[in-house]
Formats: C-alpha cells, sequence, structure tokens
C-alpha cells in the first residue's frame, strides 16, 4: 500500500496553478466583469461568498480554458470549485501514465459515482483528455439538467448518463454485465444528516467571516450532502459493491474528505485482498483534500 504523498499545490499540468488571470476570463465570458473587485490586497478577484460570483467564475473558466461554451446549474444544486475538480482528473490521468494529450486517452472509458447536475467531472475529462464517460446519479432532475449540457456542448458522442434507481446503491444497478471501465471516481456524500450539513454549512460562513446564512451557502440536494451513516459508511458501501465488479474496472477510486477515514478504508481494502492501493494527496491553497484509488 502506497502512503498518502505530500503534494501541496495544484497538480502541474493544472491550467489554474498560478491563479485566476482575470482579464482573459473577463475577455471569454463579458458576465464576469461585474462581480470582479478588487481585494484588500488590491488585486482583481470575486467574493467568493457570492454563490453566483463562483458560478459565473465557473462559466468563465469552463469556457476560457476547456471550451465548455454553455453551462449552469439548477438553483441550489452544487456549485463546483474548477481548480480542485481537473486536480482530481489530472492525477487519475497519472495513474494511467497518461501525461500528455494523445489520441489514445480516447480509450480510456470513466465511470462518475454521483455526477450531478453540474457534471463537471465528465466535462473536464472529457475536454481535457477526450475519455468516454459515463455519468451516474439518483436524480433524474440533475440527470436532466446534466444531459443539456451534453446536448447543448455537442458531447452526446463522449458522455452518457445512468440514473441509479437504489438510493443507497453505488455500483449495483448501474453497471451492467458487459461493462468495463478504465477508471471510477466519485465525490462522496459528507454528511450523515440534514442537521449535520447546516451545521458544516455555517462553519463555512463563519470561515469566511460573514454571519450563518439559514441556507447551504454552497449549494446541494440532499443527495449532494447526505447519505445514511454519513461518508464513512458511504465510502464502505463504495469498497465492498466494488469487489463484486473487481474484474470490470483498472482503478475505482474516491475523495475521502477526512483523513481520520484513512484507516478504515485501508482496513476494509485489505480484508477485501485489494491488490494495489494508492493514495495521492492534493491541495488548493490551504486546503487539502486526497483520493484513494485501488484495483483488484
Amino acid at each position: 500500500m502506497q502512503p498518502a504523498s505530500t503534494q501541496t499545490t495544484l497538480h502541474p499540468r493544472n491550467a489554474h496553478q498560478y491563479g485566476y488571470d482575470f482579464d482573459a476570463l473577463v475577455n471569454a465570458c463579458p458576465a464576469l466583469k461585474p462581480y470582479v473587485r478588487p481585494n484588500p490586497y488590491g488585486v482583481a478577484s470575486i467574493n467568493f461568498a457570492d454563490p453566483m460570483a463562483v458560478k459565473v467564475l465557473n462559466q468563465a473558466l469552463l469556457q476560457h480554458h476547456y471550451g465548455v461554451h454553455t453551462w449552469d446549474i439548477p438553483p441550489g444544486y452544487l456549485c463546483p470549485p474548477i481548480p480542485g475538480r481537473v486536480d482530481y482528473v489530472h492525477y487519475l490521468a497519472d495513474l494511467l501514465g497518461v501525461g500528455t494529450l494523445d489520441a489514445s486517452s480516447a480509450k480510456v472509458k470513466l465511470l462518475d459515482i454521483g455526477t450531478g447536475a453540474n457534471l463537471i467531472y465528465p466535462l473536464l475529462a472529457t475536454t481535457v483528455y477526450g475519455w468516454q464517460c459515463v455519468g451516474v446519479d439518483v436524480d433524474a432532475n440533475a440527470l436532466a439538467h446534466a444531459q443539456q449540457l451534453i446536448d447543448a456542448n455537442g458531447l452526446a458522442s463522449q458522455i452518457s448518463l445512468r440514473q441509479q434507481p437504489r438510493a443507497t446503491s453505488i455500483f449495483k444497478g448501474v453497471l451492467l454485465p458487459d461493462d468495463q471501465f478504465t477508471l471510477t471516481m466519485c465525490n462522496p456524500p459528507f454528511h450523515a444528516s440534514h442537521a449535520h450539513a447546516r451545521a458544516g454549512t455555517q462553519r463555512k460562513w463563519r470561515g469566511l467571516g460573514k454571519a450563518p446564512a439559514a441556507q447551504l451557502n454552497f449549494g446541494g440536494q440532499a443527495h449532494e450532502l447526505v447519505y445514511p451513516g454519513g461518508e464513512a459508511q458511504f465510502l464502505n458501501t463504495m469498497l465492498r459493491e466494488s469487489r463484486i465488479y473487481g474484474d470490470q474496472c483498472l482503478w475505482f477510486s474516491s475523495l475521502v474528505s477526512k483523513a481520520s477515514l484513512l484507516p478504515m478504508v485501508y482496513r476494509t481494502l485489505a480484508q477485501l485482498q485489494a491488490r494495489t492501493v494508492h493514495t495521492i494527496a492534493m491541495a488548493q491553497g490551504q486546503k487539502q483534500s486526497r483520493f484513494v484509488a485501488w484495483q483488484f
């Protein structure tokens, strides 16, 4: 088992490792201009506590760096941070030895568990590496919106969607007998209850120096944020189900938000006789994260 690396900055291939070029972003997406203001240091920025500003920044980033010209999310759904999301994709590419863009990468097939209305991982994986992607979600409304994004950006030949019929299942119900995937990825729900989710949101507000809000400031539907038993139970279910489909995927992977959960993950994978386990550390500014990848 490989221990976590000591990565402290964004991936070397991450287009956002040196910050945002707001002049270029406004040029690509003029709707961003009203949200750009000098920060206390006199440097152009946006108010990251403003959900609309963050959403429009995402639109600009996707247009300028990834050629995704149509992107939006329905009210109340998660608005993902692009730099951290694309980091996960880059490190998955490293697992495959894909260091440059080439035609052979089109042979890679990615399964995104919990793709959401934002469809962010398939959009990035397809536009950066040319991978074929399948997005899975339990939410029919999220999938309907994701399909609109696929159609609007002309990506129907590269991205497809499946609905998970069982709210507590991960791979069961969506993996077909003939499926063969190169990679799976997932950003699990963090919370065990709505009360826990609200408390987490209030901590985010205080961290931004703002008064706690009554609603989730960064968005999120129930299934995006809450799973019975929380992240630990979600990961346990994912790990055990992955063993069932161990011969249908080269690499399974998932973000693990709490480092304290890693010993449980390692114990479970050892019990399941995983052949290889890697833990990849990632960072964006002060935020530390990691994902675990395993294979049978």
